[in-house]
C-alpha cells in the first residue's frame, strides 16, 4: 500500500533508464523551440505556435530512425521506465507519446516535453487526467526539472502553483530558465529578473536561490538589436546549461541511489506513521469514529510521533495529502509491524546501501 502514499514500485527500467529532463512551463514559453535548440533538429511530432500547441506529454529519446510511439505502447515497453504510467489511465496514456530520432545528445539524456500549464479562464477547463499528479511522477524520477518563463509571462497561475508544490522535495534539481530575454531591453530586462524572482518566492517559501538560466534558447541566433551588451551574457548561460545538461551522466548514479535512499526514508516515516496510529485503534467497536478523529487530528498525531522517536520534522510527509489518502483506507486492515520489519529497513540505510555504495567508488 505504500505506493499509493509515496509513488509505485520501482521497475529495472527506472534502474537502468538514461537520465532524463523536464520541461515545464506555461505555454507558449518556448519549451518546444528549447528542445530543437538543444538538439539542433526537430524531433517526430514537434509543433511551435504562439497558441498552447503541444497537447501531449513527449519523451524525445535516442532511436537509429525518427519515430513516434504512442503512449500505451510505450508504457508496456519493460526496457523502458514509463509502466508505472499506467496507473492514470487511459485518458492520460492517450496523451503520453515517445519521439525517437537519431541525436548525439539524446544518447545520454532523455527529454520530457510536457503540455503548456493552463492560466486564467482556460485552467478551469478539467483535463481528462490528473495534470499535476503526472508532473509530480515525472519530477521524482527526473534527473533535472527545467521551469521556462518568458518576460511577457511572469505569472504564476493556480495550476503552475499546484505543479511547483507537487514537485517540492526535488528542490535540488529544479532550475528557472528565463526564456526569449532578447526580445527587451537591459532596463526591462532588469525589472522583469526582479519580478520573476519576487514571484518565484512566494510559491517556492524558501530562502534558498533557485539557479536561473537568462538567454535565448531558439534555433535563430541571439538577436542584439534591444539589447546588444547582453548577447555575451545570454553566450556564457547558454554555455552555463549545456555543461549542466552534459554532467547529468556522471551523476546519474548517485542520483538513483539518491532516490533510492528518499523512499527508503519515506517508507521507514510510513511504517511509524501507521503503527502510531494503528495502536490506538478499538479492538471491537467504533473503529470507524476513532480513524475519522485520527485523521481530523493527524498534524497533532505527527507531533506527538515526532516528540515520542525523535524524528525530524523535515521528515514528515504533508498531513494534508496523507490524510486524503489514508481516508481511502481502512487502518485496522494494514498489517501489523513487528520490530524485524523495522530492522531490515534501518539495516538497509545502515548497512546494505553505504556498502554498495563503497563497491561503486571503488569497484576494484
Amino acid at each position: 500500500k505504500f505506493g499509493s502514499f509515496f509513488s509505485p514500485c520501482l521497475s529495472e527500467g527506472d534502474f537502468d533508464s538514461k537520465p532524463s529532463v523536464l520541461l515545464l512551463g506555461q505555454y507558449s514559453t518556448g519549451k518546444t523551440t528549447f528542445i530543437r535548440h538543444l538538439l539542433k533538429t526537430e524531433y517526430p511530432g514537434s509543433h511551435i505556435g504562439p497558441e498552447p500547441t503541444t497537447d501531449r506529454f513527449v519523451v524525445v529519446h535516442h532511436g537509429h530512425e525518427p519515430r513516434r510511439t504512442p503512449g500505451n505502447t510505450l508504457a508496456v515497453q519493460p526496457d523502458k521506465p514509463f509502466q508505472g504510467l499506467t496507473v492514470f489511465g487511459s485518458a492520460f496514456l492517450g496523451r503520453l507519446e515517445g519521439s525517437q530520432c537519431p541525436n548525439e545528445l539524446l544518447e545520454n539524456v532523455t527529454l520530457i516535453d510536457t503540455p503548456g500549464v493552463l492560466s486564467g479562464e482556460k485552467q478551469r477547463v478539467e483535463r481528462a487526467y490528473e495534470f499535476t499528479s503526472v508532473c509530480e511522477w515525472f519530477a521524482s524520477r527526473s534527473d533535472l526539472i527545467l521551469l521556462l518563463f518568458d518576460p511577457y509571462k511572469l505569472d504564476i497561475s493556480d495550476e503552475f502553483k499546484n505543479v511547483i508544490h507537487s514537485i517540492k522535495g526535488h528542490d535540488d534539481k529544479v532550475r528557472i530558465v528565463l526564456n526569449k530575454a532578447d526580445q527587451v531591453d537591459s532596463q526591462q530586462l532588469m525589472r522583469v529578473y526582479g519580478a520573476l524572482m519576487w514571484s518565484l518566492g512566494k510559491v517556492f517559501n524558501t530562502p534558498e536561490v533557485v539557479r536561473v538560466y537568462i538567454g535565448s534558447f531558439n534555433t535563430a541566433p541571439i538577436s542584439n538589436e534591444k539589447n546588444p551588451l547582453a548577447t555575451a551574457l545570454f553566450e556564457r548561460e547558454q554555455e552555463d546549461l549545456l555543461k549542466d545538461l552534459y554532467q547529468l551522466p556522471e551523476r546519474s548514479c548517485d542520483r538513483k541511489v539518491n532516490e533510492f535512499v528518499k523512499r527508503l526514508r519515506a517508507l521507514r516515516m510510513h511504517v511509524l506513521i501507521i503503527s502510531h496510529l494503528r495502536k490506538q485503534m478499538p479492538t471491537l467497536y467504533g473503529k470507524k469514529d476513532k480513524q475519522q478523529k485520527l485523521l481530523n487530528t493527524l498534524g497533532e498525531e505527527f507531533s506527538k510521533l515526532q516528540r515520542e522517536k525523535h524524528l525530524p520534522p523535515g521528515d514528515f510527509p504533508d498531513p494534508a495529502r496523507y490524510k486524503s489518502i489514508l481516508s481511502c483506507f481502512d487502518l485496522c486492515k494494514f498489517n501489523k509491524i513487528e520490530k524485524k520489519h523495522m530492522k531490515y529497513i534501518d539495516d538497509a540505510l545502515s548497512v546494505d546501501i553505504p556498502r554498495l555504495v563503497k563497491i561503486f567508488e571503488n569497484p576494484f
